[in-house]
């Protein structure tokens, strides 16, 4: 039996279904010049561990917020974009200043738009006033501009065999990115459910995808519904509710019986929605959150140690049979002060739930945020941690792996 891989889902799964000898035959087929392993083939092209894109438009939203839509660099990806699921998010690797650094953004583009070989994703970014990364982006990001970043990465999609029929979205500013995505791939078909989104801004000029997410209600009326929440003194649009997604906004307007809530915004709209949502007795299990990154300011969290401070740390690293050492200050990261070395340490999702920065503490004491300690039992145990979401109390020494 002769077997044409050709890399795609179904070649796969007729790959399954052969037996264990003629896997194996097919697995050692690069030592016998017939080919490249398929199944490797496919997963690179399905997870690929960087890609290697081009900004082809640039759009501005809001007077905050501005889409990039990146296609493939026709230069050096052959296989076009990865697949990926409603509500995932790309770690972007960029170099500022000489210091290559990551940071992840939610795919606001619908995973059918990145299928064919014209296929795009769109990020889109509110500018932060003392943002790092996003005044270099809207400083040098154009139409032409190369970037690279992951593949897709993140479990903030809805799976049906696990998720209740309704996605109830509850968002804060460009924390709509994610349910824009689900809106465009249920109205296009590729997505059964159904999508009750709580969008919160501050600002009727700053609604991000007001007029596109009204279409989409149009085109899905019994599929997808959005009621904007503002919190601004004076409320011109029709149908919004004024103040902020409380409990009572929720149980207005979604079905707790039949929803799963899927959160995604700014930091101080989780604390504040957590809490709404603790106060309707909801499973655990019902409830989803988006990474959220570092807090801005950790000194402000109840559990991190005032005495802390400013203080200045000497960290200690093993990287690539290398071995240095920088300065780290107490109130951030020790992925932050890797980063500003130009280590390149490997980083994703920067809220230490992927696990992808895992290092090993030799020694030192660090703080570990407990809504950010994603880390598992025997990882606690045997001394290992998230650079990302690490902040060190001490000198530290760690060992990490290098970032491909």
């Amino acid at each position: 039996m002769k077997v044409h891989v050709k890399g795609n889902l179904r070649d796969l799964l007729a790959f399954r279904g052969l037996g264990r000898k003629r896997k194996k035959q097919i697995a050692q087929a690069p030592a016998q010049g017939n080919g490249p392993d398929p199944v490797n083939q496919l997963a690179e092209q399905l997870h690929p561990g960087r890609q290697y894109l081009t900004i082809a438009e640039v759009v501005d939203e809001t007077h905050s917020t501005r889409s990039f839509k990146l296609v493939a660099d026709p230069a050096r990806s052959a296989n076009g974009l990865a697949p990926f699921r409603a509500g995932q998010y790309l770690s972007l690797k960029v170099v500022v200043d000489g210091a290559s650094i990551t940071r992840p953004y939610s795919i606001a583009s619908a995973p059918y738009e990145a299928l064919d070989r014209e296929g795009h994703y769109q990020i889109t970014i509110r500018r932060e006033p003392d943002g790092f990364l996003t005044h270099h982006i809207w400083d040098h990001w154009a139409a032409g501009t190369r970037i690279e970043s992951s593949g897709p990465c993140g479990t903030f999609y809805y799976e049906p065999l696990r998720d209740a029929p309704q996605i109830t979205g509850l968002a804060g500013g460009s924390g709509a990115t994610p349910f824009r995505s689900m809106a465009r791939e249920i109205a296009y078909g590729g997505l059964d459910a159904e999508l009750l989104l709580l969008y919160g801004s501050s600002d009727e000029d700053d609604i991000v995808f007001y007029e596109e997410f009204k279409a989409l209600e149009e085109e899905a009326p019994d599929k997808v519904q959005v009621v904007h929440v503002l919190s601004c003194d004076e409320v011109s649009l029709a149908g919004c509710e004024q103040g902020f997604i409380t409990a009572d906004t929720i149980r207005k307007y979604a079905d707790l019986e039949r929803s799963s809530f899927f959160v995604c915004g700014p930091q101080a709209m989780y604390s504040f929605v957590e809490q709404e949502l603790a106060t309707l007795g909801l499973p655990r299990r019902r409830i989803r959150r988006e990474v959220f990154g570092t807090p801005k300011d950790i000194r402000q969290s109840p559990g991190y140690p005032q005495e802390a401070g400013d203080r200045v740390h000497q960290v200690t690293v093993q990287i690539g049979g290398a071995r240095t050492q920088v300065p780290a200050q107490a109130s951030e990261p020790v992925l932050v002060a890797l980063e500003r070395a130009n280590l390149r340490p490997p980083s994703q999702c920067r809220s230490g739930e992927c696990g992808f920065c895992r290092a090993r503490l030799v020694s030192g004491k660090v703080y570990i945020l407990p809504d950010s300690d994603g880390r598992r039992a025997a990882d606690k145990k045997f001394g290992y941690l998230h650079p990302c979401a690490a902040y060190p109390l001490s000198d530290l020494e760690i060992s990490i792996p290098r970032d491909a």
